[in-house]
């Protein structure tokens, strides 16, 4: 699905990536976790075409990049990420938003085929926004604009599936709703990778974790393995004790020998 290999991206005298090598195969679902600048959102960026790196190579869906017109490979990737959603209208309906992702238009100007209204339709009833598909996309809260955002990206059955912090901003209730829409996509034939600084938003879903720290991995591979005290200490640099409930991490910070 995704090879990443000897990826290095320098910005004049910075280093933002650091020869990173990253496999992502079919069947797996991954989250990359790591502080705020480790370079996170970077490999996302370099994943769906919009960025490359000063060295390495990055292949997608069996596309290298740099050899193949990257508009028909993000045809079939899905992607949700804050610098989208402050691009579309707020005054349009909620189904009307969720329909643009089956041409990956911002907005309609034309009539818009009745079985592509009823696919929107369907897939906002299906996480429970049912009775809110003719409400103007801006009287929606956040958790419900990123269920929608969510909604219009399943629209055009992406093999892959990019999400960037789509909890960043909600509350606890809203979060966990969210959450469980993610969780809920393994019903479907898609490959989830999803960028976060959280270990809780780990849901069943996940089966492998990337931890980046200043632009190198400290570690990658399935879920359990990755996720110990002696990986996130070196990830975070704070000693950590990680505790699984339902295939869900939750972390305690270690208060004895902390500083910060």
């Amino acid at each position: 699905m995704i090879s990443l290999q000897h990826l290095t991206l320098r910005r004049e005298d910075n280093l933002i990536l650091d020869d990173v090598s990253l496999e992502i195969r079919e069947g797996e679902n991954w989250v990359i976790l790591g502080r705020n600048g480790s370079g996170k959102t970077t490999l996302l960026e370099m994943m769906t075409g919009y960025l490359f790196p000063s060295s390495g190579t990055v292949q997608v869906l069996g596309h290298t990049y740099g050899q193949v017109d990257l508009r028909e490979v993000r045809k079939e990737i899905g992607y949700i990420g804050p610098s989208l959603m402050e691009k579309l209208t707020l005054r349009d309906p909620v189904w009307e938003v969720v329909a643009t992702g089956a041409y990956a238009y911002l907005r309609f100007y034309q009539s818009i085929p009745g079985e592509v209204k009823a696919k929107a339709i369907g897939l906002l009833e299906d996480m429970s926004m049912g009775g809110l598909a003719d409400h103007a996309f801006g009287t929606l809260s956040q958790g419900e604009r990123k269920k929608a955002m969510l909604a219009r990206c399943l629209m055009a059955d992406p093999k892959l599936l990019i999400m960037d912090e789509p909890c960043a901003g909600l509350d606890l209730y809203e979060r966990e709703k969210m959450l469980a829409e993610v969780d809920k996509l393994n019903r479907r034939n898609v490959t989830v990778v999803y960028v976060t600084h959280h270990v809780e938003e780990i849901v069943p879903l996940f089966t492998h974790v990337a931890l980046i720290r200043a632009g190198k991995l400290a570690g990658a591979g399935p879920k359990r393995e990755v996720l110990n005290n002696e990986l996130m200490l070196a990830a975070y640099e704070l000693p950590v004790d990680i505790e699984w409930e339902d295939e869900r991490p939750w972390i305690k910070i270690k208060r004895r020998g902390l500083s910060i």
